[in-house]
């Protein structure tokens, strides 16, 4: 997998756990306004339930997508592993090896 593959990953997960903060907040906040009256806050009040349980259902289906090209990326590199052993095991030793130069200069 790519740095660029990895890093869009990462931002990704970083995204869908931020969206799932807001969506727990704006549940917090319906909440705690629940005891609130009037005709303005009754169809506000609706209006974010319907929008929170859109975000929620496109949420999940980001969500699932990731997951998706998260373990196709983790196939392809145990393909990769299998078809060309000595390769992957050189490339580890190159990483490791860099990652001790890295390490011992401190």
């Amino acid at each position: 997998m790519s740095e660029s593959q990895t890093s869009s990953l990462s931002s990704q997960e970083k995204l869908v756990s931020d969206i799932r903060a807001v969506i727990a907040d704006a549940e917090e906040i319906l909440k705690a306004t629940a005891d609130q009256t009037g005709e303005k806050i009754a169809n506000l009040r609706v209006r974010i339930q319907d929008r929170l349980l859109g975000a929620r259902i496109r949420l999940d289906a980001a969500e699932a997508a990731l997951i998706d090209k998260t373990r196709a990326a983790a196939r392809a590199a145990d393909d990769y592993v299998h078809e060309s052993p000595w390769q992957a095991v050189g490339i580890g030793v190159g990483v490791g090896f860099l990652i001790g130069i890295i390490l011992g200069r401190r």
